[in-house]
């Protein structure tokens, strides 16, 4: 492996680009706030204009958190599930696991007109929402462990798991087709995804699932260089695979399940920022990609919903729209440059 020394500037890169990326997606948007102001109010200082105040701690402030943590899960996630199905078109639903907090979340808003009698709509507030999709992502996470513990092949798990995301679609299809307008269109925005509609609370909870996923992650990175060279090689060196698998699995679900049910189903970051990291990095080492993939999938997140505020406007983008729009170029620029992916 190269020496971790060589990786110094491209990481002091990466962390002046996060920076850079934070303060203007807290300073942009629909009320323009000066950066002298904004810094002042960051720090705790007192500034004259109160509602600039409210206005970055309120709201700007736990939604840069928010897709700093939905980035840098959704991109993590994606490199794991590469790394052990040695797919590079694997990404963070290949499990089924945000499409099982899909589903969870359709059969709030949309299986409530199917039981009209025994739920309310009222019930599909935005705590509730994210609670359902929640136990629609564990609930599939579940059945995959259970999968996992009968299934030696690794690709048998990934088309196994690639089933259950076709089946939830299918049910989704299904509760859409009988679904009243007003409940189906909710769902839809649902689905566009947002990282703007959190509490602290709520943002809280959320980084703590995807500090755990983290932490999973980092405990994963033997295996994860391991599989890379094969199973048979990971067995050489007397790594459990059926354990080592468990630990990437529960960290996917903890990383992608936890982003999907607070932010809604985000397209794109997961499969795409670990093959620009490969490309930029010229690495497969995890112990370099897993803390620049996370800098990269929170860089690209934070970039996109600044442009989705379309600042000095109130009309406010899908984020699933940016992130596919502004991203996907990039890559088929990358790989067209390179002429070869790293994998």
């Amino acid at each position: 492996m190269s020496d971790q020394k060589t990786y110094k500037a491209p990481f002091l890169f990466l962390f002046l680009a996060f920076l850079v990326a934070g303060l203007l997606n807290i300073g942009l948007g629909s009320v323009s706030i000066p950066l002298g102001a904004m810094l002042k109010s960051l720090v705790g200082l007192h500034i004259e204009n109160e509602s600039w105040h409210y206005i970055i701690h309120s709201y700007r402030l736990p939604k840069a958190v928010t897709a700093i943590m939905v980035g840098g899960g959704l991109a993590v996630s994606g490199l794991l599930m590469q790394t052990l199905f040695r797919n590079p078109v694997a990404g963070p639903f290949v499990l089924g696991i945000s499409s099982g907090a899909s589903l969870g979340a359709a059969l709030l808003l949309m299986g409530a007109s199917l039981l009209s009698g025994y739920v309310s709509f009222s019930m599909a507030n935005d705590v509730s929402l994210a609670v359902a999709a929640s136990v629609g992502s564990f609930l599939v996470l579940l059945v995959i462990m259970l999968v996992a513990n009968r299934v030696r092949d690794t690709m048998a798990l990934l088309i196994i798991g690639l089933m259950f995301g076709s089946i939830s679609a299918a049910i989704v299809s299904v509760l859409a087709y009988f679904s009243p307008a007003e409940n189906l269109q909710r769902f839809i925005f649902w689905s566009y995804g947002s990282v703007g509609n959190l509490s602290w609370s709520q943002v809280g909870i959320l980084s703590l699932v995807v500090f755990f996923g983290l932490v999973l992650s980092i405990f994963s990175i033997k295996g994860l260089n391991a599989f890379l060279l094969g199973e048979n090689y990971a067995k050489s060196l007397g790594i459990s695979l059926k354990k080592a698998r468990y630990v990437i699995i529960i960290a996917t679900g903890l990383l992608a399940g936890s982003v999907t049910a607070f932010a809604g189903p985000i397209a794109f970051v997961g499969l795409a920022v670990p093959h620009l990291t490969r490309q930029i990095f010229s690495t497969m080492e995890h112990r370099i990609l897993l803390p620049a993939v996370f800098l990269y999938g929170a860089i690209l997140m934070l970039l996109c919903d600044t442009l989705a505020q379309l600042p000095s406007s109130a009309n406010v983008l899908p984020i699933n729209a940016i992130t596919s729009i502004v991203g996907a170029p990039v890559v088929i620029w990358l790989l067209t440059k390179k002429r070869k992916m790293i994998f």
